[in-house]
């Protein structure tokens, strides 16, 4: 049974691949919307998270359903209804807000693939063997104006500030010496919690419960995998120091000296 995991953010892919590779199921990954359509043929079952870097998961379940019946079962980090019955009129099986139970997800993959195993012999013993099977046609949903941004005061700017380095909780951005850092959401979230309280240890298990989930499935390892993600592209490992056996704390540089790393 291959299953074939659509998601950007390496250290959940690899959880996740990790999970499903201990319950008996082969995986691949694709980071991209663009990738996953051409790595489709073979799959039996598709993870698809709505968050991509190039193509609205919408859109990737959209085209994945004009052309094959496989089982696909949407994550995503937003439980608005908006986004369920969209994914779900784009043709998606079940659809599973993050975080989420690793028990949970697994009882709803394999009940999909249930479902998905009657329906498509039916339909092939309908169609016969040298037909393909019609393109679904479901109806779009109707356009409804996004909900207003929630108004951010600017004491919770500042929390969010540390010397160069400022974070926009508003548009998820990061910036350093005015700067935009480009960051995946998992070091978005992790970069918050530390500047909420600059120099002060963030123990391992409490990142891991906010930042990730407290029922979080996998090695603690993705943790260190995005702290290194970060000091890289901060440009220098003195923004986050390791407190050996406890955790992380963000510092800010004493001197950071023209010509040399940030």
């Amino acid at each position: 049974m291959d299953v074939l995991v659509v998601e950007d953010d390496d250290g959940m892919a690899e959880a996740l691949q990790q999970m499903l590779g201990l319950h008996g199921y082969d995986t691949r990954h694709s980071g991209t919307g663009t990738a996953a359509l051409a790595d489709l043929p073979g799959t039996s079952l598709v993870l698809l998270d709505l968050s991509l870097p190039d193509l609205a998961g919408h859109e990737v379940c959209r085209r994945i359903r004009e052309n094959s019946c496989v089982p696909i079962v949407v994550l995503s980090g937003s439980d608005h209804e908006l986004d369920r019955v969209t994914a779900l009129y784009a043709g998606a099986d079940d659809f599973v807000p993050k975080p989420f139970n690793h028990h949970e997800l697994l009882a709803r993959i394999e009940a999909v693939l249930r479902r998905s195993t009657c329906c498509c012999g039916r339909a092939q013993e309908g169609a016969g063997a040298d037909s393909a099977p019609a393109p679904v046609q479901l109806p779009r949903p109707r356009r409804t104006p996004p909900e207003p941004a929630q108004e951010v005061s600017a004491a919770q700017e500042n929390r969010l500030r540390a010397g160069p380095l400022r974070l926009d909780s508003r548009t998820r951005r990061v910036f350093l010496d005015d700067e935009e850092v480009r960051v995946t959401r998992k070091e978005f979230d992790l970069l918050a919690m530390l500047l909420e309280e600059p120099g002060a240890v963030m123990q391992r298990e409490d990142i891991m419960a906010r930042v990730w989930d407290e029922n979080w499935f996998g090695s603690t390892r993705t943790l260190d995998v995005h702290v290194g993600s970060l000091r890289t592209k901060l440009g220098s490992t003195r923004w986050i120091e390791t407190v050996r056996g406890v955790g992380y704390r963000l510092t800010v540089p004493a001197v950071l000296g023209a010509g040399s790393q940030r």
